[in-house]
């Protein structure tokens, strides 16, 4: 058996979410007709690949997005509640780019520490959660290749984090697009290398690119 195995980390696609909330960790936000595309897309992109297990945070449109992929492989999907999405105060809410959430005196109190960050879970949490969901994975599909579906926050942190970078970041700055991998490459049980790659990035609208500047009334929050 070889020492070296592969866990793609991929962000889901894009939501149904008419109203613009931020839904974070709420039951009933599934994939769009677009965000079935993207999933389609990347199990198309992957179908070559030596992958013999496949794993989803709990939420439908983790579950949506890793469906395509598990079956184009014959496997049952499997789930991970270390996956989910981050916990934040905001959820449920409207908190996207020119609505005033910034202005509002109610909220001036969950804005105090953006290192912690202070508004929802620790950023080292999640890092201690995902590299724990990382490392099942791992051990799953030694030897060959395994699929985390996860959420764009949890993926970026638990990047920076391997990549020795400063967890408090620039949210508009994150390399994690719709539908994206995040791929960790292991020998043995080290981390030797991640790449990043974004197979469905023409079906991406293109406010929700990594490093796109932001729209009035188009929050990138909302498809995390």
């Amino acid at each position: 058996m070889s020492d070296i195995t592969v866990v793609h980390v991929m962000r889901h696609g894009e939501v149904a979410n008419p109203d613009g909330v931020l839904y974070g960790r709420l039951p009933g936000y599934h994939l769009s007709e677009l965000g079935r595309q993207m999933a389609e897309r990347v199990a198309d992109h992957l179908s070559s690949r030596d992958i013999t297990h496949v794993v989803s945070s709990p939420l439908e449109r983790a579950q949506e997005t890793a469906a395509p992929i598990a079956k184009s492989h014959g496997l049952e999907l499997a789930t991970d509640g270390r996956l989910i999405e981050a916990a934040n105060v905001f959820q449920g809410k409207t908190f996207g780019v020119g609505d005033g959430a910034l202005r509002r005196p109610e909220n001036w109190k969950h804005l105090v520490n953006p290192f912690k960050p202070s508004w929802g879970e620790p950023y080292m949490e999640q890092v201690v959660r995902m590299m724990g969901a990382l490392d099942t994975a791992k051990d799953a599909a030694r030897g060959h290749e395994a699929v985390c579906v996860s959420h764009q926050l949890p993926i970026w942190i638990v990047r920076s984090f391997v990549e020795r970078r400063r967890l408090w970041h620039d949210p508009r700055k994150r390399q994690c697009t719709l539908a994206s991998l995040t791929t960790f490459t292991y020998q043995g049980d080290k981390i030797v290398s991640v790449g990043y790659t974004e197979p469905a990035r023409d079906l991406v609208p293109a406010h929700l690119l990594a490093g796109a500047k932001p729209v009035k009334g188009k929050s990138k929050a909302f498809g995390a």
